[in-house]
């Protein structure tokens, strides 16, 4: 498949692997790139930017094929040393860079200078206009399905990725949704050129968590996510479990503060719970993309089904339109 996206980024297929806190690591990151997508490293599980140094060595020993490093960048009291981590991914003649978070503006000379390509992740076309006039290659668009954080404004893909296109000369990524063979049709269809999965590649043999976790979270369906830190304006939406119920009730609560529910939305305590199997054990990240999924297939395996779905969806949506 030849799309903007694929000669962009060296890849076969226009398929990327979603920047996971905990679950991006040389595993998966490897296997999707061997199958044909593009795996992408999270640089912030990592806990120093040595760290992040030695786990690309480790990707690298596993593909010889292009692989990103996720570089998510948020507002902090006492934030990450970003900078070092943007050194670290340069030393380490990384060529791909998915940015995330706040507009990555700061280190887009930095990158350029070292012929890296950048594709930011944002949520709306205001925010990929902002990037795309700041030099980034690409734009990661993530509507209101997406695992993790959609934003304020509750736009789902199929009004987002065609406004995106529209509106960008930059080519674009559908995110958030997406699972299968008929999410890659829709999305080019849409005017995308390619698609960004997180939770549908967090289901698969490679990646790095605990079996309970992964058969819990593809037993579920669509209704089976909930929208957390709504009233803290930083909304994120996440498996449905004893966890985040216990959020969203205290959350209801009128005189509720963030500190009523920060023990229980410990990043630790859900890093945990991935690695234990205990589903009850911290906050899960989950899109309502769960709702398509049956099953926990290797990563080559899920690339060429996605790949045969799309194309027979393709010809069937041209045989009707005949």
């Amino acid at each position: 498949m030849k799309t903007r996206i694929t000669e962009l980024l060296g890849i076969e297929y226009p398929i990327i692997q979603g920047g996971m806190m905990w679950v991006g690591r040389a595993e998966l990151a490897s296997a999707v790139s061997n199958a044909g997508g593009l795996g992408i490293l999270t640089a912030l599980t990592q806990p120093t930017p040595d760290a992040l140094r030695q786990e690309i060595v480790r990707c690298r020993a596993m593909t010889d094929k292009p692989f990103a490093v996720n570089l998510t960048m948020l507002p902090a009291t006492n934030p990450p040393p970003y900078e070092d981590y943007v050194r670290a991914i340069i030393d380490s003649d990384i060529k791909i860079v998915e940015t995330a978070g706040n507009n990555p503006k700061e280190f887009i000379a930095l990158f350029k200078e070292a012929g890296v390509k950048i594709m930011h992740k944002c949520v709306a076309v205001r925010h990929a206009l902002s990037a795309q006039r700041n030099g980034v290659d690409a734009i990661s668009i993530d509507g209101f399905e997406c695992a993790g954080h959609p934003g304020e404004d509750d736009i789902p893909g199929l009004i987002l990725i065609p406004a995106a296109a529209a509106a960008l000369d930059i080519p674009i990524v559908a995110s958030g949704g997406f699972a299968d063979g008929r999410g890659l049709a829709a999305a080019l269809t849409l005017g995308a050129e390619g698609i960004n999965m997180g939770t549908r590649f967090m289901l698969t043999k490679e990646a790095p968590l605990h079996d309970d976790i992964k058969k819990a979270i593809v037993a579920g369906s669509e209704r089976d996510t909930r929208l957390i830190f709504r009233k803290f304006r930083n909304t994120a939406r996440v498996f449905r479990n004893a966890i985040s119920e216990e959020v969203v009730k205290v959350e209801s609560e009128p005189d509720s503060v963030f500190e009523n529910i920060r023990p229980l939305v410990s990043g630790q305590r859900g890093k945990a719970a991935l690695e234990s199997g205990e589903v009850d054990g911290g906050i899960l990240w989950a899109g309502m993309s769960i709702g398509l999924m049956n099953d926990i297939p290797d990563c080559k395996t899920l690339i060429d089904r996605i790949v045969a779905d799309c194309r027979k969806n393709l010809q069937r949506a041209s045989r009707l339109a005949a």
